[in-house]
């Protein structure tokens, strides 16, 4: 059938129930979403069952999509949003041991050093682009059509799908730029020509067509859960669209009663993940930013590896204080300090001050406030060794510079910690500076519970068990330290 067009294909299916015309989709599309679902699951077994997912769900959604479709671009953003589902789904968390090497495998498989840096990032960029540059770029560099043929499924000019494809490709090659991949749009445009589309197994069409036919009544378990999230989360942003759309006519008519950033503060970005590890920040594509949390203050948390960080759950004078390398219990505010929790993420590929400058900046745009470190005297506490070779403290001989720290309410877990990570675990109980003066060298364990039913409040207990337990003492005083001055951005 290859002069049948896609959308009559999906019609006969859709009218007549061909299972033939349904099977020629997918041996058109299998390759191209096989792909996508590929570089963001990064484990073939995984991203078979996402291509089946997407299938399932164009079968059950043939009805409702329209004539003008451009399917092979509705089928890439759909295996972007089941891949997210997938991802964000408990499963992730039985194949985080696998992924790194899986990755690495997958990105070794060809020799093109400007693809391994495009690879993580290309399905991100592309879904900041709009949906006819997103379209026009499917058709031209991922399905490889002609600029005769773009036009035609575009319905528009040749010259104006060639100025779209044009327009699209300076779009990407910003956005690698500014994560500092450095190339231009011809190379860009070679390599994803080139790259982006792969050959999916061989057996994987047949498979996709008999579940997707049956509308995925004889799929797993764990398919229809994600076939059901990556739905939700389809119909969320349609919804999104609308409420948007709307906003901008009640803005135009000076009626507006709800606002862009409460239809924002619902989305969620792929790393942002309950209990994500360090892992994430290698697999997300790299990005600095900062949106109201969606996490409950149970889940907050913060990581950092290899120079980038990650938090959930911040409050602004966290962001600072990873903004300064500072902790936040430094801050003082010469303004009024902004209210409200935050997810934020810097993994930018050029070095941890870059990120943290990088940050810097994004919290000047996004609150007005600048940051500056000084010397002042405050009220602190000072961390010193009150006894030696206390039971608690003890030496872990590990070579590396991992530390865990696990901790809350009455409870203090702790593995291949130095001595700052100990008073910065004070600072953080107490919410005041701490001074280490414990003079310890080396790495250290500890497993702490004391009597306490809300972090915080039992000061005495906690002043109590670091004694007794790890031999540490802490002595208030006043000194001049190092503090973050905010105040508003000009």
């Amino acid at each position: 059938m290859p002069d049948v067009s896609n959308m009559d294909l999906l019609r006969d299916y859709q009218r007549q129930g061909s299972e033939e015309a349904f099977a020629e989709l997918v041996r058109r599309h299998v390759n191209l979403v096989y792909s996508a679902a590929l570089r963001h699951a990064g484990i073939a077994a995984h991203a078979e069952e996402i291509t089946q997912a997407v299938f399932v769900i164009l079968a059950r959604k043939a009805a409702g999509l329209r004539r003008d479709t451009i399917l092979d671009a509705w089928l890439y953003e759909t295996t972007r949003w089941t891949a997210l589902s997938f991802l964000r789904g408990e499963r992730r968390r039985q194949w985080r041991e696998q992924e790194a090497y899986m990755q690495s495998t997958f990105r070794e498989s060809t020799g093109d050093p400007v693809w391994h840096q495009l690879s993580p990032l290309l399905d991100e960029a592309m879904s900041r682009l709009g949906k006819k540059d997103r379209e026009a770029v499917v058709l031209r560099f991922f399905k490889e059509k002609s600029l005769r043929e773009v036009a035609a499924a575009l319905q528009v000019t040749e010259a104006a799908a060639q100025s779209r494809v044009h327009r699209a490709l300076e779009k990407l090659h910003r956005y690698f730029a500014r994560r500092g991949v450095s190339s231009t749009t011809a190379i860009i445009a070679g390599a994803i020509s080139a790259h982006s589309v792969q050959a999916a197994p061989v057996a994987l069409a047949k498979a996709v067509t008999a579940v997707a036919v049956a509308k995925g009544a004889t799929a797993g378990g764990s398919t229809l859960t994600l076939i059901k999230g990556a739905l939700k989360i389809m119909a969320w942003t349609k919804a999104k669209t609308a409420v948007v759309t709307g906003v901008v006519v009640l803005l135009a008519a000076g009626t507006a009663t709800v606002t862009v950033k409460e239809v924002q503060k619902h989305h969620r970005h792929p790393w942002q993940v309950e209990n994500a590890d360090t892992r994430i920040l290698e697999r997300v594509s790299p990005q600095v930013m900062i949106v109201p949390t969606i996490f409950t203050p149970t889940q907050r948390g913060f990581n950092m590896s290899n120079n980038k960080m990650l938090g959930m759950g911040q409050t602004v004078s966290s962001l600072l204080g990873a903004a300064y390398h500072m902790s936040r219990y430094r801050v003082i505010y010469l303004t009024t300090s902004p209210t409200g929790n935050y997810d934020f993420i810097a993994n930018l590929r050029t070095g941890e001050e870059e990120n943290r400058a990088a940050l810097r900046r994004e919290i000047e745009k996004q609150f007005h406030l600048t940051g500056r470190i000084e010397t002042r005297e405050t009220d602190v506490l000072v961390l010193s060794v009150k006894s030696r070779n206390a039971p608690g403290l003890k030496p872990n001989p590990s070579k590396s510079s991992d530390a865990n720290n696990n901790s809350g309410a009455g409870f203090w877990r702790g593995s291949n910690l130095s001595s700052d990570h100990i008073a910065g675990r004070c600072e953080r109980y107490y919410k005041i500076p701490v001074i280490d003066r414990t003079g310890l060298a080396g790495r250290f364990d500890v497993d702490l519970k004391w009597n306490e039913q809300v972090e915080g409040q039992n000061p005495d207990a906690f002043k109590e068990v670091l004694l007794d337990q790890l031999g540490l003492e802490l002595t208030p005083g006043r000194e001049p330290i190092e503090m973050i001055v905010v105040e508003k951005a000009e």
